[in-house]
């Protein structure tokens, strides 16, 4: 397995530990639908997968995923109040064009939200930008703005800011240094690679 790939499934290996065994699960740009077909075999969880890529997504009926493809958003405005027990957001808030939007109706629709980012406010990020002006190349960002989708560039104290705004509870966070593997225990938003959170909306709020 490459060391990206390897990067990549640390976050889902993460949510899958905090997912509980029959949940009923929404994955939002959920891929090629490995972390669904992972917790179905080892959990036995009842998935949905959304994705707006049509490769994708038949990658997903190849494994019996029930998915479909289309807008994340159209998707949970149809889904009613909690019925999911679990939302999934994997590496999907930089790329959503309202992130706020979606997290919000995410909680509405589920009880539980799991979100997993690049922490754009990571050092080395912020050194390529001071030194070059330009945005970071390397082995998460592969690809120049010439090539790559419009992203937004979270940080873990903005995430957290929106979090806190919002009245939103992080039951639990987890930051992880530069590898995406290694704990990172201090400065995460100057220091952290990647933060996975898990989500819900505080008592009283609607």
């Amino acid at each position: 397995m490459r060391r990206h790939q390897i990067k990549r499934e640390t976050d889902l290996q993460i949510i899958s530990n905090w997912i509980e065994p029959e949940s009923k699960v929404l994955d939002l740009g959920c891929g090629r639908g490995l972390l669904l077909q992972h917790l179905r075999r080892q959990k036995n969880i009842y998935g949905v997968g959304v994705d707006v890529d049509i490769v994708k997504v038949q990658s997903c009926v190849k494994r019996e995923i029930n998915v479909y493809q289309g807008d994340a958003v159209d998707f949970l405005h149809r889904t009613p109040d909690q019925f999911y027990d679990w939302v999934i957001l994997s590496r999907m808030v930089q790329e959503l064009v309202q992130p706020g939007q979606v997290i919000r109706e995410a909680l509405r629709a589920g009880r539980k939200l799991a979100v997993g980012f690049v922490n754009h406010g990571f050092w080395r990020n912020r050194m390529a930008q001071l030194f070059t002006g330009n945005r970071i190349i390397n082995e998460v960002f592969p690809l120049g703005w010439d090539q790559s989708h419009p992203s937004n560039p979270v940080t873990i104290h903005g995430f957290e800011s929106f979090c806190q705004q919002e009245n939103i509870r992080i039951a639990r966070k987890i930051y992880l240094g530069a590898d995406w593997k290694s704990r990172c225990r201090y400065g995460p938003n100057l220091m952290a690679g990647y933060a996975v959170y898990h989500l819900e909306k505080k008592r009283g709020n609607r």
